[in-house]
């Protein structure tokens, strides 16, 4: 995968054949490498730090344990105790336990801070009260997203996902056996040295791809041009589905509270709005709506264990309830599900479940399950594995260049551009396709070539620097 040596050596064929191709590849792996590398190194490490964060203390802190009781609380009541930590706040958002031993949550603003406060729902004792955001899971998370550099930061991760593809590429194609067998692409050769490196990478690597293909292309999704203006917009839940219902002018994204919490498909689809006679009746009518009976209504309907409940935010806005394993609300994202209920009538507005999703949608909602390892310990233990592989590809590509570097040359020993390339308009193609497909690594690919023709071409001491 990351690799900075050819792993294997070049087609013995004529000097204008498939040799030349061989090092023009070597020759991009070894610079898309170049950038990859620390970008991979960094969200290995974030990722396996949310991993276990997550599934040890929570998201949000929520794993508190406590002692189970024959009866919980209302929810109300455990809302006044929440509210009272937190003298002159709105309730924002509350979030039911997993499971009986386990602290409720609740979301609480004060002007512009969200403070998230965990208490014993059987005695409604305030266990600990936080900023949210505030821990390591999200310190690991911001700059696992955008290297707490915003819309910078999400495009240089953007540009490192694309070019990790070209990598991916480009690194089967050195590995691939040429006259040597199978049985050195897909087993280790232990020998002395640089020759173990080696056969360790390319191997690794070769079994390694599928994965890290899934890991890359389930992180553009949420990038912020492949995935918001390229993939996203055309695979949203319509909300043409939801017959005679009024919507909001704010779509659901205003639901993410500075973190991705809404399933992908509905981001960009807009909310339902109240104070119409749209909807389906289930409560009794007569029936108050408070938060006691909001959450009696989620039960009943099927929400079970733990699950989101969101309060309306303004006079048009509804209660939300949902369920996600991109929360970790749940560790199957079949059972994906949000309901909307009119502040006013209790009506139902819309009730979305996983089977109403578009291809795209069920696709993203597994594939993000997977990525962030929501699925049980065992998703947890195969992500640690592909991050602790990632690290080795990484730190095993900068060795071999190390042990094959010139000593005292001053530059990067460079894999050598060939002078023509009998078979050029397959490669234009294949970086057409790329280009194409993944806009950020065409433009990158694009920049390099201006700068190596505009720029390196009249600098002969900085261009032999950087070959």
């Amino acid at each position: 995968m990351v690799s900075i040596d050819p792993t294997q050596n070049p087609p013995a064929t004529d000097s204008t054949g498939l040799q030349k191709l061989y090092f023009a590849a070597w020759r991009w792996h070894f610079y898309a490498g170049l950038f990859v590398i620390p970008f991979f190194a960094l969200l290995a490490v974030t990722g396996m730090m949310m991993l276990w964060i997550a599934f040890i203390d929570g998201r949000d802190g929520e794993r508190i344990p406590v002692v189970p009781q024959e009866t919980a609380l209302a929810v109300s009541i455990q809302a006044e105790a929440a509210l009272a930590a937190v003298p002159g706040g709105t309730l924002i958002q509350y979030v039911s336990p997993r499971h009986a031993d386990l602290a409720a949550i609740f979301r609480v603003d004060v002007e512009e801070d969200a403070v998230m406060v965990a208490l014993d729902p059987y005695t409604a004792e305030v266990l600990q009260a936080y900023p949210r955001r505030s821990g390591w899971y999200d310190f690991a998370d911001g700059l696992h997203s955008d290297l707490m550099l915003g819309v910078t930061g999400d495009r240089m991760l953007e540009i490192a996902a694309s070019l990790g593809l070209v990598l991916i590429a480009t690194g089967l194609y050195l590995w691939w056996p040429r006259g040597q067998g199978w049985r050195a692409v897909l087993w280790p050769r232990f020998g002395p040295g640089r020759a173990l490196w080696k056969s360790l990478h390319g191997f690794l690597g070769f079994w390694l791809s599928l994965f890290l293909v899934f890991f890359l292309i389930s992180g553009l999704s949420w990038a912020g041009i492949w995935g918001g203006k390229m993939v996203q917009a055309w695979s949203q839940f319509p909300a043409e589905k939801w017959d005679n219902v009024p919507l909001s002018d704010e779509t659901h994204a205003s639901m993410n509270h500075n973190r991705k919490e809404v399933p992908w498909v509905l981001e960009q689809t807009p909310m339902p709005a109240s104070g119409s006679l749209s909807g389906v009746a289930v409560l009794e009518a007569g029936t108050p709506l408070t938060l006691d009976t909001i959450d009696a209504l989620a039960r009943q309907i099927g929400f079970d264990g733990r699950y989101q409940l969101n309060l309306p935010g303004s006079d048009a806005g509804v209660w939300t309830m949902s369920r996600d394993s991109m929360s970790n609300d749940s560790v199957n994202p079949m059972s994906d599900r949000t309901v909307h209920v009119d502040q006013f009538t209790g009506k139902i507005l819309a009730d979305v479940r996983y089977e109403d999703y578009s291809w795209a949608g069920k696709a993203m909602a597994v594939g993000i399950a997977l990525h962030m390892g929501t699925l049980g310990l065992w998703s947890v233990l195969a992500n640690t594995l592909v991050c602790l592989s990632v690290l080795f590809l990484c730190v095993s590509s900068v060795v071999m260049w190390w042990k094959r570097r010139p000593e005292g040359a001053g530059r990067l020993a460079a894999p050598p551009m060939p002078k023509e390339m009998p078979v050029w308009q397959g490669a234009v193609l294949v970086g057409l396709a790329i280009s194409l497909a993944f806009p950020m690594a065409g433009i990158t690919l694009l920049a390099v070539l201006a700068f190596d023709t505009l720029v390196l071409s009249r600098l002969p001491r900085l261009r032999r620097a950087l070959t």
